[in-house]
């Protein structure tokens, strides 16, 4: 069930209905996990104590049941070890397996998210550039790139354009920074969306900013993915921000059973009048610029871009923004940005976003095709390593054949099991040659990667299932761009500060081995 929320509706809500509603996600996220499990109890139960007599014809009818549900997963278009891990766990567990999928795995719950993200385009009357002459001339230059580039816009209908101007950004002070000069600067619309917001330095200073804009008259939005931001973003917050003058509402809201834990809003993204747009790993909140981090040092990474790649950034926002919103955003408030045309002169880029409503997992794709392209070498920044089959042999076979792959990864974790069954993945690719490094002073939330000194992509994307095939992701292609050699510039100092792991230190026993396998039959719920 989508919920439509405006400013207007936020305001009418009393602070104890919006802590109550907070507790409600709260409980419902816990009642999603608990149910499925006691069912599954409650069946051994049935069949060991009160139903002996009847337990040998329940199993049939519950084993064809659960046959007849591996049979419908199977026929899916979807990454091989992604349903292998589902059909494991129903096979094992049929009814927790059953409804967990229904809960955690099943892409059909982006349908209804489909419905109001088709209706909202219907009043944005603008079209995007066209980006064929730019894949045209990067066909000149790379045909092999261009095929894999094209599939990227014809799959997402985002335009290659020339890029007027890039800045990279290696840590989040540096971005935050950058980020309130340009805000203070706005004349007419200033557009936010994040994962995850959380009272502290980094959000208040920017919402001051914003604050005074907004009653200068600058149009302020703010959207949050309300799962991300569950325990450090409340509807009594964003009541807050409408008392500034900033308008707010949550993306996809939990509300209890009544919406899903998949299909997330992992985007970030800001817009300023059209002229800049921000996007990369980095949310609003205090430990991307190294204040209160509990994993030592925050290492995360972002990027600004100016010309005709800022209007794909705010089609993306607007889109969401129409589908859960009923205070739409009007098209004279962007048309005259729009209607600039971009100088170019700094390569080109094509932004874009991930979409679990489509068959096509299109960073997925686009990793593998890189790997498999690749000549000299394709580095990579994760804080998470989850691959499917697809993506884990175009890691092995670049590495096998001499490309120069390496991967960085954090040093500190953030979630001690997602490092686990991460680490269970090292033995096999470095044994076929890939590097992979630990970032000795803390944590590594960056996301993105390079190729031979001619392409890199970066936004949002994490190396594991969820980015991969099920939240919603943004990511921008950049060729031939300046923020290239800045980009390896930053990964080779990191890697300067990492300790490479080897064979050795990737042995496991038998036990250690049987956890990982356990822990790798649930990845897709991590």
């Amino acid at each position: 069930m989508i919920v439509f929320c405006c400013p207007k509706m936020i305001n009418e809500r009393s602070e104890t209905e919006l802590t109550w509603n907070n507790v409600k996600k709260i409980v419902g996220r816990v009642v999603a996990v608990i149910v499925p499990v006691a069912m599954q109890f409650l069946w051994y139960l049935l069949i060991l104590k009160w139903l002996s007599k009847a337990a040998g014809l329940l199993s049939i009818v519950l084993t064809v049941l659960s046959f007849l549900f591996v049979l419908y997963i199977n026929t899916k278009r979807e990454e091989s070890s992604y349903k292998t891990l589902w059909l494991i766990v129903i096979l094992t567990f049929p009814v927790l397996g059953a409804v967990m999928y229904i809960i955690f795995g099943n892409n059909n719950t982006a349908k209804k998210l489909e419905k109001n993200i088709t209706k909202a385009r219907l009043h944005m009357d603008y079209e995007l550039p066209d980006g064929e002459k730019c894949i045209g001339e990067l066909e000149r230059e790379d045909k092999r790139l261009a095929q894999s580039v094209k599939r990227i816009s014809d799959a997402t209908g985002f335009p290659m354009v020339k890029l007027d101007s890039a800045e990279y950004f290696s840590v989040g002070e540096e971005m935050f920074a950058d980020m309130c000069k340009e805000l203070e600067k706005a004349e007419k619309y200033i557009f936010a969306e994040y994962f995850i917001l959380q009272n502290g330095k980094f959000l208040n200073t920017v919402v001051d900013i914003m604050a005074k804009k907004a009653a200068q008259g600058v149009d302020v939005r703010i959207m949050y993915d309300d799962l991300g931001s569950i325990a450090t973003y409340s509807l009594a917050d964003a009541l807050k921000l409408g008392e500034k003058g900033i308008k707010c509402v949550p993306f996809n809201p939990f509300l209890f059973i009544k919406s899903q834990l998949n299909n997330r809003d992992h985007r970030k993204i800001m817009v300023v009048d059209g002229r800049v747009a921000y996007s990369g790993g980095i949310n609003l909140s205090d430990e991307y610029i190294n204040i209160g981090s509990k994993y030592g040092h925050w290492k995360d990474i972002g990027f600004k871009i100016t010309g005709e790649g800022v209007k794909s950034y705010t089609y993306m926002f607007m889109e969401f923004w129409n589908a859960f919103s009923n205070d739409l955003i009007p098209h004279d408030l962007v048309g005259e940005s729009f209607e600039k045309e971009g100088k170019g002169g700094d390569g080109y880029v094509l932004p874009y976003y991930d979409s679990p409503m489509v068959d096509e997992n299109v960073s997925n794709t686009f990793f593998s095709e890189m790997l498999y392209a690749a000549s000299d070498y394709v580095w990579f920044y994760t804080p998470y390593l989850m691959l499917g089959d697809s993506l884990f042999d175009a890691f092995i076979r670049a590495a096998k054949r001499g490309v120069d792959v390496r991967i960085i990864m954090p040093g500190i974790a953030d979630k001690k099991v997602v490092f686990r069954l991460s680490r269970s993945y090292y033995r096999q690719l470095i044994e076929a040659g890939v590097k992979i490094y630990e970032y000795t002073p803390g944590f590594v939330h960056a996301k993105g990667c390079i190729c031979d000194d001619k392409l890199a992509v970066l936004g949002s994307v994490n190396l594991d299932y969820r980015s991969l095939f099920l939240h919603f992701e943004c990511s921008s292609i950049f060729y031939d761009s300046s923020i290239i050699k800045t980009f390896k510039a930053d990964i080779l100092e990191t890697q300067s500060k990492c300790r490479q792991r080897t064979l050795e230190d990737t042995k496991r026993g038998f036990f250690g081995r049987l956890i990982d396998g356990v822990l790798r039959i649930f990845a897709p719920l991590l």
